[in-house]
C-alpha cells in the first residue's frame, strides 16, 4: 500500500486555518513534501528552491505537530494570455489526510486566485484527482493551461493535467 498517499480515517480538526508561509516554515515545507517526493507524487525542490519561492505557498499548522499541509500557488499567463494560478507542491501529511486540510487549502488557492483575477486555476497530479474534481475542476483541458508551464512538466512522470474555469 502507498503509506504517504493513503487516507486514514480521521476526525476532521476542529478548525483549520490556512496562513502564508514565511522564511521560518522553509524546513517543514520541505520534510513535509518528502514522503511524497519519494513515491513520485512531488517533483524534488531542493532547501533553496523553496526558500526563493517562499512566498508562494500557503501552509495550515496542527498545533505541537507543526506543519500538516501546504501548497504552492503562481500566477502566470494562460494559453490566451489571461491571469492563471498553477499549484505546485501541494501535500497533505499522511496522519492527517481525509481531515478537511486539503479542502482548506484548495479553497484558500481559490479565493486568492479570485483575488488576483485569474480567469482559471490549474494543478497537474499524478493521483486521483479526486479532491480537485469535488472542488469544480475538470481534466481535458490541457491546452488551456499556461503553455510555459505545461512545457516545464515532466513527462515521465505521467501527471494529468485539471483546470478550474473561475472568470
Amino acid at each position: 500500500m502507498n503509506t504517504a498517499l493513503s487516507r486514514p480515517e480521521r476526525p476532521p480538526l476542529p478548525l483549520v486555518e490556512v496562513r502564508a508561509a514565511g522564511a521560518g516554515d522553509v524546513g517543514a515545507v520541505h520534510r513535509l513534501s518528502r514522503p511524497f517526493v519519494r513515491e513520485g507524487a512531488l517533483r524534488d525542490r531542493s532547501l533553496a528552491e523553496l526558500a526563493r519561492d517562499a512566498a508562494d505557498f500557503l501552509v495550515v499548522e496542527a498545533g505541537a505537530e507543526g506543519l500538516v499541509g501546504c501548497v504552492g500557488l503562481r500566477a502566470c499567463a494562460d494559453a490566451r494570455g489571461r491571469v492563471a494560478v498553477v499549484l505546485y507542491n501541494f501535500c497533505v501529511a499522511p496522519g492527517h489526510q481525509g481531515r478537511g486540510i486539503g479542502s482548506a487549502l484548495l479553497g484558500a488557492v481559490l479565493r486568492e486566485a479570485d483575488a488576483r483575477g485569474a480567469a482559471r486555476v490549474c494543478a497537474a497530479t499524478v493521483g486521483s484527482g479526486l479532491l480537485f474534481l469535488r472542488h469544480g475542476f475538470a481534466a481535458g483541458r490541457e491546452e488551456e493551461a499556461p503553455p510555459a508551464w505545461r512545457a516545464a512538466l515532466d513527462p515521465t512522470r505521467g501527471s494529468r493535467i485539471l483546470t478550474r474555469v473561475l472568470a
